[in-house]
């Protein structure tokens, strides 16, 4: 196969979104049907670039000096996302036709999409750093300017997510030069299975945190529930939901599957699993008390994150496994719960709880899928979101630090408890009579098609995990071509696994490590917990679903911590705008603007008052004293010339 073919999937989409600017604005659906045929277009060509098999494709054209070259790899690992996140555009190019339609500045919004999905192409298969850094940073310009689309104040969170993930970027960036002064080399796939110490080992968290704060890690997070109410809903489950998580998550495992060694229980393997585990905890409590549907989602999309990064931290293959599955997983089922808020708010009016109930007869289709992403979230057997959670929990159990596991498991309970929560105020009980919208009808075709298909991947790759586990996980950790005799771990205090070692490890659910029922079992009765504390809380809440997180909400030391996050005191942005940027500019008002001010009031004042004294004193009008200021300076001017000039 042509290797030229890794450029279609990058030129098409920026092509496409360049020209939608430029398209005039009477026609009608043609930037609609454009963005989804261009998606549908890349599909086909991810498809084939998936299906090339072997070592892959290679695009290699020599570009500059110290190594900069145009790069471009697809072997299994850029395949799979690469595969992954073409599918995603094109549902959402779909639903997006539909919901964006005639929305102010649509047009905007459709070349960004566009842009965003050439962009993403390009970072997933570069294979140079410098040209991933381009695709990377570019992101940025698109991130920013689908926020503004939201309404006319949106530019005040765009500009919150651009210095937040500016800040990140600029630690990846500084961890690619340590990484090319420790290897000399800008090829990414000549960078194999560093020990990460000394300079290497900076490198290695440098480019981490790179790649979580892409993914929503904490504490990069901070943006994604203002984006959720500010932005256009499409875009949360275009970027934070689906592209954003696929790409942070698959940078973190090729700078730890590959360009690094990651030990079970080393330094950079606690590191993961310490930022995974406090991602779990802190945004799901933060998630358990929200009450707009969008803002819930936001919390959760930054929560699940901490699964993806624990598992990839265990540095155990079972743990790896689910931790990349995790990262496909997720992207379906926040994806279709995020469509499932945008056919709420578009058909309903609103996203408040309490104006919210009794939608599921209305919509039953949206209340449906709904319903599927909300078990797969949560872990309820037989869907997705199960087997990877399942997996990462067995990953982290292994590593014997318990508080790793019951990290993910508090996280499990909460996360249930939000969704029940959120499923009974929306689709549930009686319609509010604050509700905007009281006639609400099923939404349209074009947003009902995509939210079902990838609803019902999340059954199909649960019923049948071992298909996706065999066929798209485990080439990732058997087959890429940077993944050869390296990385041996400890399984289930067995003999160790080598994830190089010719016969295929078995990741499939009930294939592998799963004897080790009572953890099944843990798992089960956190979701019986979460159920007793939904009921409990709507007992307390008079019936009303929107209120059963509030007797967690208000207890004695969580109710202070809530206040406080709710005031920002844990957002390092507003410390930084109000501290650094406001605090600055104080000291720079009252220190140069101020002292500037007092130069010219005062002192310039003083010296020139003083002056025209001075002068006035001896400007009297006596012309003895002009004529003797004449001679003085006559006599001088004789001396200068005949002493001092020579």
């Amino acid at each position: 196969m042509n290797p030229n073919i890794l450029l279609i999937p990058i030129l098409l989409p920026v092509l496409a979104g360049l020209a939608v600017l430029i398209l005039p604005k009477g026609l009608k659906w043609l930037k609609e049907g454009l963005a989804v045929a261009v998606a549908a277009v890349a599909l086909y060509y991810a498809a084939l670039i998936f299906k090339s098999g072997g070592e892959g494709l290679r695009l290699f054209v020599p570009w500059t000096s110290f190594g900069i070259n145009f790069d471009l790899y697809a072997y299994h690992l850029p395949r799979f996302i690469l595969l992954a996140a073409a599918g995603f555009e094109v549902l959402l190019a779909l639903y997006s036709a539909a919901f964006m339609h005639d929305k102010w500045r649509s047009r905007e919004y459709f070349a960004y999409f566009l842009i965003t999905a050439g962009l993403a192409n390009g970072a997933i298969l570069a294979n140079n750093f410098m040209v991933l850094l381009f695709f990377w940073e570019g992101l940025l310009v698109t991130l920013y300017g689908m926020i503004t689309l939201g309404h006319k104040q949106s530019h005040i969170t765009a500009t919150k997510a651009l210095i937040i993930s500016g800040l990140a970027d600029f630690a990846m960036i500084l961890g690619i030069i340590f990484l090319w002064s420790v290897t000399g080399t800008m090829t990414m796939s000549e960078v194999r299975f560093l020990e990460p110490t000394g300079l290497a080992g900076a490198a290695f968290i440098l480019m981490a945190l790179g790649a979580m704060a892409k993914a929503g890690a904490m504490p990069f997070h901070t943006w994604i529930p203002d984006a959720a109410i500010d932005a256009p809903l499409p875009f949360m489950a275009y970027l934070p939901a689906a592209l954003e998580k696929l790409l942070g998550i698959y940078l973190l495992a090729r700078i730890s599957l590959e360009f690094f060694t990651i030990h079970m229980n080393s330094a950079m393997s606690i590191f993961l699993m310490t930022i995974g585990a406090v991602t779990i905890v802190l945004a799901v409590m933060m998630a358990l008390v929200q009450k707009d549907y969008k803002k819930l989602l936001s919390f959760h999309a930054i929560s699940q994150v901490g699964y993806m990064i624990l598992g990839i931290g265990t540095g155990v293959p079972i743990g790896i496994a689910g931790g990349i599955f995790h990262m496909l997983n997720h992207a379906m089922y926040k994806c279709t719960l995020f469509l499932t808020g945008g056919a709420v708010e578009k058909e309903a009016g609103t996203t408040e709880l309490k104006k919210l109930g009794g939608l599921f007869k209305l919509m039953p289709i949206t209340g449906v899928a709904f319903w599927i992403a909300a078990f797969s979230i949560s872990g309820v057997p037989p869907f997705n979101g199960f087997v990877s959670k399942e997996m990462v929990f067995h990953g982290a159990f292994e590593t014997g630090h318990i508080i790793f596991p019951i990290a993910a498991w508090i996280g499990a309970i909460f996360t249930f408890a939000s969704f029940l929560k959120l499923g009974h105020s929306t689709y549930f009980g009686k319609r509010s009579p604050e509700a905007p919208v009281q006639n609400v009808k099923e939404t349209n075709w074009a947003m009902i098609i995509p939210m079902s298909v990838i609803a019902l991947g999340c059954v199909v790759f649960g019923v049948f995990n071992k298909l996706p586990l065999k066929y798209l996980i485990e080439p990732v950790l058997m087959k890429s071509p940077t993944m050869t005799e390296h990385l041996t771990v400890p399984a289930h205090g067995a003999e160790a696994v080598s994830l190089a070692m010719p016969a295929p490890v078995e990741f499939g659910f009930w294939h592998h490590a799963f004897a080790m029922n009572w953890i099944v079992g843990v798992s089960m009765a956190c979701l019986v917990i979460a159920f007793l504390i939904h009921q409990y809380g709507v007992k307390k809440g008079q019936g009303k679903a929107y209120l059963a997180s509030e007797p967690i909400h208000h207890l004695p030391v969580l109710n202070t911590l809530y206040d406080l996050a709710e005031a920002r005191v844990f957002d390092l942005y507003h410390w930084f705008v109000n501290g650094l940027v406001k605090g600055g500019a104080w000291a720079v008002w009252k220190v140069i603007d101020r002292g500037i001010d007092a130069v010219y009031e005062n002192l310039l004042t003083f010296v020139g008052n003083f002056s025209i004294k001075v002068l006035k004193e001896y400007h009297n009008g006596v012309y003895a004293n002009y004529l003797s200021w004449v001679v003085g300076g006559f006599a001088l001017l004789v001396i200068y010339l005949a002493v001092l000039v020579k």
